[in-house]
Parts: structure tokens; C-alpha cells; sequence
């Protein structure tokens, strides 16, 4: 069987044949290549003595360097002996298919070595051969020179979804290709090799002829039409005058490694984006934590110094100042800290019935400190007094939405709360007659670390928008704005309100 004698010496997977015993009987030249044993040194040896783990996920070299490789195993009885057939595949290099077969003797060497006297081990490894061409988990494709699929695998049969007499003998290798895609690379081939290469089998046969490493990634299309990623080897077959016989095709679905290494570029980009957050986050954390502590340290000076009982309204100014900065503080403290739940998905909506005038009234009340001068915060409900959403993500949002109103506005000013309630949803806003917004950093309002052009001698992270927005989002809702500047802003959320 000169098919499956070319597979057992040019096969990319380990192979072993071990006898009832657990003895090691024949190892194909990419196990001997892998392990860096002669075969003297593995014949008759116990498989324990090279494989090891738990499932026998390592493989011992002879330098002393251990590969995780995957075993599977299958049997088969021949002249009344038990023999197992052990296919090792390399875990950390797996793109690694061609280099055995460059180095295996010819095909028909082999078959007149074993018809010159050795009919029961030919027996043996026909049956050894024809186990690994059952149980190899990679597409292998024989051709003729011309391209005509002569032999092909169980594995294609059912990676591609042809049955194997549809395209032995009439098929082609290019048929599973894009042609575009063949385009493209014969392109790239004629100016890499300075020589003509067409767009079709030629393609994957032009480095094999000229015994060059011929590996490369494909498309490939099943017979539904559906593509496949294809880490493709391709390997010419020579006569003992070196002429070209055929070609051996053999392809790795490669789909899993492709999604792992999308997975490991986002998380690269998610370490990079966090790396420039952390940055960001100390220098912001250093400029916004130096003013308050400078008012506590200087207002905790002051105090010492005064001491008698008219100094009192003195007094009590400095510990009105001392207990702003540290209102200060802790507002900027729970931004980082916010902003690094909502990061790690941590935030849970828990949505419950809530008498909306209520619940928003002790919310203003718990703002109160935030006021300055003769600042007013005038409240207005509409529609039933209860629904139903989350009233912690309700208090971040609207604590925020105040602050930055009252923040932004004179001292003199007057910011305008008003929920409006329906069956459906529940629609909060704070308009405040401040600042304003310049028109073009409204739409940068939302995003982390932003803050507007014209705040530059007003204290704050950037954050609170950018929190609000996404506790907006947890709770399907939208947020909007609209602003002048010099005639203040206003925002309005709108959150569902599903019935409980």
C-alpha cells in the first residue's frame, strides 16, 4: 500500500507502534525527529519512559526539554497480538507539517524493501498506515502531477463535505480555493521566485518543485460553501530520477488558533487601553487631589490660630472649607472607583418598584452640601409616583447630573430637576443656566477623561459623564444633551420602566 507507506514516514503527527506489553515497536520519523532519539534508543522501550502527565501530556526529549503534545490512541489485532497505534500531535508548534516529509525515502524503495522478505511486518505496517490515514485529524490530499486528486483522507471527507469518489480521479486541489485568493498569491509568487506562476495549481506547486518551504495560510470552501482557515503544506513526491510524481497536500483547520489569537489581540488592546486609563488616571488623580488637600492643610493651619471665642465665625468658615475639600475628594475617589466597577462588569442593574418623588427628593437632599452662595435646586414630578428601576444607578446618575449643574452654574443660579413618569419609562432631567457647552465638544461628552474647553478653572476627572452614560446604558436607557454656552445646559435621561 504505497499510499499509506508514504503517510507513516511523511506524517506531521508523532506515531508510535506499541505492542500488549506497553512496548514501543516502530516510531515514524517525526516522533524520532521530535524527541531527538535514534531508534535503537526507543525500540522495545516502555512508552512511559518518553510520555508522561496525567493523560500523557508531555513528551520527553533526549536534551531533557519537555513538549505538551495530545495523544490519541486506536487498536487493531494482528496474528492474535493486541497493537495500539499512538498519534502525538506537537501542541506548541502545530504549523509545523512539512518537515517530516522532506526527509522520508521513496515510496517505492519502501514497497520493494518489504516484498524482498518482510510479508508479516509489511502486514503490520500496511495495518499501521491504514490506521493512520483513518484517524489523522488533518486533511490529506495525494495528487497526480497535473493536479487530479488521487487519494483523499477521511478528514477531508469531512472537513470539506465531499465524499471521496466525487473527486478521486476527477477532482482537483484548486477546487477548494478561492480563485481570487489564487490571484493574489501568484502575483506575489511570480515576483518573490522572478518567474511566472499562474493563478491556479501552479500556485501551490511552484515552491514544492523547487524543493523550497512551502507552507502558507488558505481559505478553504466546503461544499456548502462555507470557508475554513487552512494552514496549508504542500510536498512533491519524486521518482528515483528526481521527477515529480505527485504532490501531497496536507491542510490543519487552524480556525481554533485564529480565534484564540483574536481573543489575545483584544485583550493586548484591553491591556494597552487600561495601561493609558492608569497614566491618565495618576496624572489627573495628582493635579484634582493637590487643591483640596492644599485647603485642608492650610485650613487646619488656620484653625490652630485661632483661640479665643471670637474667633468662632472664623472657625467655623475654615471647617466649612475643610469639609468641601473632602466632599471633594470623596466625589473624585468614587469616579475611579465607579468607572473601574463598570470596567470590570462588575455592576449589576436590580431594577425594583420605587416611588419615584421619594426616592429623587432624598437624593437632592443628600446634594444639599453641594450648593454655593444662594444656589437653588427646584424639583418637579410628573405622572404616577411609582415605577420601576434601579434606584442606586438612579442616585449615581442624578447626583452627578446636579453636581456638574450646580458646578457650572453662578452662585446665584438655579438648577431645575423634573422626573416625568409613564407605563413605559421614566424620564429625568437637570437644567441648570450656567456656562454651557461649546458646540464642539458636545460630542465628546461622554467620553472618558474629557473635559470641556472652556472648564479649564473648574476642579473635576472628566469622568462623571462618561460613568452616567454607562449606568445609562446598563439600564437600556439613552442620554442625551443640549446646551449654549452662557446659557446653560440640560440633560435628559430616559430609562425603561418594565412592569414587575
Amino acid at each position: 500500500m504505497p499510499g499509506f507507506e508514504l503517510l507513516f514516514n511523511h506524517a506531521t503527527q508523532g506515531i508510535l507502534l506499541v505492542d500488549g506489553a506497553g512496548l514501543i515497536k516502530a516510531a515514524n520519523p517525526c516522533f524520532l525527529e521530535w524527541s531527538g532519539h535514534t531508534p535503537e534508543e526507543v525500540l522495545n522501550k516502555p512508552t512511559d519512559s518518553l510520555l508522561a502527565g496525567d493523560i500523557r501530556s508531555w513528551l520527553r526529549c533526549k536534551n531533557g526539554q519537555v513538549i505538551p503534545v495530545k495523544v490519541t490512541t486506536t487498536s487493531y489485532l494482528q496474528e492474535d497480538q493486541h497493537y495500539q497505534v499512538c498519534f502525538i500531535t506537537d501542541l506548541s508548534a502545530q504549523q509545523q507539517t512539512a518537515d517530516a516529509l522532506k526527509r522520508a525515502q521513496d515510496a517505492q524503495q519502501l514497497e520493494a524493501h518489504i516484498m524482498a522478505g518482510k510479508e508479516s511486518a509489511y502486514r503490520r505496517v500496511s495495518n499501521f498506515l491504514n490506521s493512520i490515514w483513518t484517524n489523522l485529524d488533518a486533511i490529506l490530499i495525494v495528487t497526480e502531477p497535473m493536479g487530479h486528486i488521487r487519494f483523499f483522507n477521511p478528514a477531508a471527507v469531512k472537513m470539506l463535505g465531499y465524499p471521496a469518489r466525487e473527486v478521486t480521479d476527477t477532482g482537483s486541489l484548486i477546487q477548494f480555493h478561492d480563485f481570487g485568493e489564487l490571484e493574489d498569491r501568484a502575483a506575489k509568487l511570480s515576483e518573490e521566485l522572478q518567474q511566472v506562476v499562474e493563478p491556479g495549481f501552479d500556485v501551490l506547486t511552484a515552491k514544492a518543485r523547487l524543493n523550497l518551504p512551502n507552507e502558507s495560510e488558505w481559505s478553504y470552501i466546503r461544499k456548502d460553501g462555507t470557508r475554513f482557515p487552512v494552514a496549508l503544506t504542500v510536498s512533491a513526491i519524486r521518482d528515483e530520477s528526481q521527477q515529480v510524481t505527485g504532490y501531497i497536500a496536507i491542510g490543519l483547520d487552524i480556525s481554533a488558533r485564529r480565534k484564540s489569537e483574536a481573543e489575545l489581540r483584544q485583550a493586548l488592546d484591553k491591556e494597552k487601553e487600561l495601561n493609558v486609563l492608569k497614566s491618565r488616571f495618576v496624572s489627573i488623580a495628582s493635579h484634582e487631589f493637590r487643591t483640596p488637600l492644599s485647603t485642608v492643610l492650610s485650613s487646619t493651619y488656620l484653625l490652630e490660630k485661632y483661640t479665643t471665642t471670637e474667633d468662632q465665625p472664623k472657625r467655623l468658615a475654615h471647617i466649612r472649607k475643610i469639609a468641601s475639600a473632602v466632599h471633594l475628594l470623596t466625589d473624585i475617589l468614587n469616579d475611579f472607583l465607579s468607572l473601574g466597577k463598570i470596567e470590570e462588569g462588575k455592576i449589576q442593574v436590580r431594577p425594583a418598584l420605587t416611588d419615584t418623588r421619594k426616592h429623587v427628593e432624598k437624593i437632592l437632599a443628600e446634594a444639599e452640601g453641594l450648593k454655593r452662595g444662594k444656589q437653588q435646586v427646584v424639583y418637579h414630578h410628573d405622572g404616577p409616583a411609582e415605577s420601576t428601576f434601579d434606584g442606586s444607578l438612579l442616585r449615581h446618575i442624578l447626583t452627578n447630573l446636579v453636581s456638574n449643574a450646580l458646578k457650572f452654574s453662578p452662585e446665584e443660579g438655579t438648577v431645575y430637576v423634573r422626573t416625568l413618569a409613564t407605563p413605559y419609562r421614566l424620564t429625568v432631567s437637570v437644567k441648570d443656566c450656567g456656562i454651557g457647552i461649546k458646540p464642539e465638544d458636545q460630542q465628546h461628552l461622554f467620553e472618558r477623561f474629557f473635559r470641556g474647553s472652556n472648564v479649564e478653572n473648574i476642579q473635576g476627572t472628566g469622568l462623571g459623564l462618561h460613568i452616567v452614560a454607562k449606568y445609562t446604558e446598563l439600564m437600556k436607557g439613552q442620554i442625551t444633551c443640549h446646551s449654549e454656552p452662557d446659557k446653560g445646559t440640560e440633560f435628559i435621561v430616559h430609562i425603561p420602566t418594565p412592569k414587575t
